[in-house]
């Protein structure tokens, strides 16, 4: 027993060494080619993992801080460029955008989006094209959104009467679960015609998938990261991917069987949702490309990821921010009722006129973006400032950090929406990604498809909220405290009691 532990530890001794040697090796030879970016200290294998704990864009945004806005580090044996500038940010996904189209390969979502078959993490190229065109003239575009929107006003609805009984009870909800259900439900419908709270049961089975297999694929794995690591499962990713994905596929083919047995039957009578577009196009032998179901399966992955969880997460931030900041509260319900009054509830249509709303949606996603880092990988050698950035190198562009620059906010720290009303005749405040000031939804090839559907189901949900119901919560104010996470969770729940403002309501 003593000699195996003796040749365990110089197993681990000699993997210690081996390793500072490689590394350093590497530093020198591109030191030596290279002009780098400046560089923290590392250690030895992990590199400079240690100091990306406990949040990681809290932590880069630090050693930005100290620096500056572009610096080079090592995840594990992964060699990595941190932007947190405006100004860096915008070479990276403007000027040099070509270099930089591609996302890593990454073992947990790899896996769990069928070999990278999906929309999110496909390489850049034809099929990536195909998609995303798909995206933007059929599946998001404008007239899919508007022929699916009375899905979103009925379940916009149906929250507002759960809230009703709430306030009638007296009874405390908490936020998060309940927006979450809100946002599933209009994913649900939109993308599968299906209600996922029909049933309790299927409900909760739903949301427990999707938030596991988010969770999972924002899971730090070692194999992705250690070179040594990269055939082994540490941390025992392998199995619960496996049986996460299994449930999903089993799910999802379930549903496709269903939904082509009615295209067979000739079955009009429901709306087309989004999965009978990718069947149109998977059942099409002239279409400029084949969809194979591993490729739908992963599209309807991404649909949920990033619908649902994000949304939610969005909605959920501004109504703590509203609590916190009363006097913005009561603003923006004044620029409702003046808008739309009290007769009937909020609708996405009123949108357009409701600019300090639009305003409270956009100082929340500059101080809470729930995609708070962009992932790149360099394809090619470039240059940014006067620093080479090799081929194959990690980029993340802290989409977080950028909304707390000093130099482009004032007061940066405090929730202001006045300050997207003061400067809109400089029309350089858009979050579609024209700004590098704000991209909560990325900017250029790569931006995020489903932004207008999301700022849709946020705006009108977050306008609904603020129209009928007071929102009470016990302690007098909300922690503003971040939990680790892909999508920016919050470290403690909202519980708050709603008080209805409007009698009746008028939800119908």
């Amino acid at each position: 027993m003593a000699n195996g532990y003796l040749q365990d530890s110089l197993m681990l001794f000699f993997i210690w060494l081996i390793s500072i040697v490689l590394v350093r090796a590497f530093l020198r030879q591109n030191r030596t080619k290279f002009r780098l970016p400046p560089s923290p200290r590392f250690l030895p294998i992990i590199g400079h993992m240690h100091l990306l704990a406990p949040i990681p864009h809290q932590a880069l945004h630090k050693l930005s801080m100290r620096y500056g806005p572009l610096i080079h580090i090592f995840i594990g044996s992964n060699p990595c460029v941190i932007a947190s500038s405006p100004e860096v940010a915008k070479q990276i996904l403007r000027t040099h955008e070509l270099s930089f189209l591609n996302r890593p390969k990454m073992a947990n979502p790899d896996y769990l989006t069928y070999g990278s078959a999906d929309f999110t993490f496909a390489p850049y190229g034809p099929y990536w094209k195909f998609i995303k065109k798909l995206c933007m003239t059929q599946l998001l575009g404008g007239p899919t959104l508007e022929h699916l929107s009375p899905i979103r006003m009925e379940e916009l609805k149906r929250f507002l009467k759960l809230m009703q009984r709430k306030a009638e009870e007296g009874e405390q909800v908490n936020v998060g679960t309940e927006l979450m259900r809100l946002t599933n439900n209009i994913i649900s419908r939109m993308a599968l015609s299906q209600r996922c709270s029909d049933k309790e049961d299927e409900a909760d089975k739903v949301r427990r998938l999707v938030r596991e297999m988010t969770e999972l694929a924002g899971k730090f794995n070692l194999s992705d990261s250690i070179w040594f690591c990269r055939n082994f499962d540490i941390q025992g990713f392998r199995k619960r991917l496996k049986d996460v994905r299994d449930r999903y596929d089993a799910m999802m083919e379930r549903i496709i069987k269903e939904h082509l047995e009615a295209r067979k039957e000739g079955n009009e009578s429901k709306k087309r949702d989004l999965l009978d577009m990718l069947l149109d196009i998977y059942e099409d032998p002239s279409s400029k490309m084949r969809l194979t179901r591993e490729n739908i399966k992963a599209f309807i992955m991404n649909i949920f990821g990033a619908g649902t969880d994000t949304s939610s997460i969005t909605v959920e931030w501004a109504l703590a921010e509203l609590i916190n900041n009363p006097e913005v509260m009561e603003k923006a319900r004044e620029e409702i009722e003046l808008v739309v009054g009290k007769n009937r509830v909020v609708a996405e249509s009123d949108i357009p006129n409701l600019p300090y709303l639009q305003a409270i949606i956009k100082e929340t996603l500059r101080l809470h973006p729930t995609g708070p880092l962009i992932v790149r990988e360099s394809t090619e050698d470039c240059k940014i400032n006067e620093y080479d950035i090799p081929a194959r190198t990690r980029v993340f562009i802290n989409v977080w950090a950028l909304g707390r620059d000093p130099t482009h906010w004032e007061s940066p720290l405090l929730f202001m929406p006045e300050r997207f009303l003061n400067r809109l005749e400089e029309g350089n405040l858009d979050i579609r990604g024209q700004s590098f000031q704000l991209l909560p939804f990325g900017s250029g090839r790569r931006s995020c498809p489903g932004a207008s559907l999301a700022l849709q189901v946020v705006q009108s949900t977050l306008g609904a909220m603020i129209q009928c119901f007071d929102w009470k919560v016990s302690t007098g104010s909300v922690d503003m405290k971040e939990a680790p996470g892909l999508s920016l969770p919050r470290a403690h729940p909202i519980l708050c009691l709603p008080v209805a403002r409007l009698d009746p309501l008028p939800i119908g």
